[in-house]
């Protein structure tokens, strides 16, 4: 494809004979200054088109590279617009278009994803795919995994960076079975794979993954599960894992609280201590800790 690439023309293309598939909405913002920059220092990189025949036999381009480019000329009132024509099939064409795709700055998580299906169901392998697009083998060859596994939620996931890909993969490993799933979480966060805000979104995902599904559809409804002896014993050993979690939480803060109201009154014990909190107009307490560090409501 790379020498088909090399055979190129620069030509002026009349826009209305560019035909472009897959045409996507743009933002606003960014398309008004896309045309504002057009305005002051015109078009800096000609779009890439690959000439076709229309159903009449009449000469037609079909749009690879450039539609924000294009609608923008087309927003200006051209009639023209400089173009690279490349020689491809319909093939090479798709693959130009997506690798332009993944090229850009921000790019739609599903076009992407959609992608790589379209390359994988046309026969190429995954490592085929990474060298057309640029993307890394091993990253491919897990979308393509999860793709087969129809884990349309986990790889929204994994491409807008809320969950590592080695983690998606280790959760459609573990199943259905709660077990493995957190013996799954357990292990990345210990190998710090899964921090802070990345452990906070990947347990909404499970969560998500759980309760409706593992599709994105806008109509997708929560999932429907057999009521059974075992479900219900597993849901109330889930809620008496949960509420002991959080009985031990409890009693750490109280601990902690203790230990605090403990220190406070040996300090505030020491005159020079106090002393110095005075000088510094620091001698009071918020009402809460003070009622705990003096019961009878003033200090000794």
């Amino acid at each position: 494809m790379m020498d088909k690439l090399q055979q190129r023309t620069l030509r002026n293309i009349p826009l209305d004979l560019i035909d472009v598939l897959n045409t996507r909405d743009r933002n606003k913002r960014v398309f008004a200054d896309i045309v504002g920059n057009f305005q002051k220092v015109g078009l800096k990189k000609p779009v890439t088109v690959a000439p076709r025949r229309g159903e009449d036999g009449s000469e037609r381009y079909l749009l690879l590279c450039g539609e924000g480019r294009l609608k923008a000329f087309r927003s200006l009132g051209e009639t023209e617009i400089p173009a690279l024509v490349v020689e491809v099939d319909n093939e090479d064409a798709f693959i130009i278009s997506l690798a332009e795709n993944i090229a850009r700055r921000q790019y739609r998580p599903l076009e992407v994803l959609s992608g790589i299906k379209r390359l994988n169901t046309l026969g190429y392998s995954a490592n085929d795919i990474a060298t057309k697009t640029g993307l890394n083998p091993t990253y491919v060859g897990g979308i393509l995994n999860l793709l087969t596994q129809g884990e349309e939620r986990l790889l929204i996931a994994v491409e807008t960076g809320k969950v590592p890909l080695n983690t998606a993969l280790e959760i459609v490993g573990a199943g259905d079975d709660d077990t493995a799933l957190q013996a799954a979480m357990q292990e990345a966060y210990e190998s710090g794979r899964l921090r802070g805000k990345q452990l906070t979104e990947t347990r909404k995902v499970i969560q998500r993954r759980q309760s409706l599904g593992r599709c994105m559809g806008k109509n997708t409804q929560r999932k429907k599960t057999d009521v059974s002896a075992s479900g219900l014993v597993r849901t109330y050993e889930r809620e008496v894992a949960r509420q002991k979690l959080v009985v031990r939480k409890a009693e750490l803060t109280q601990q902690r609280l203790l230990f605090v109201v403990s220190a406070l009154r040996q300090l505030f014990a020491d005159e020079n201590f106090i002393n110095l909190l005075r000088a510094e107009h620091l001698d009071t307490l918020p009402s809460y800790l003070a009622d705990r560090v003096w019961p009878a409501g003033s200090a000794a």
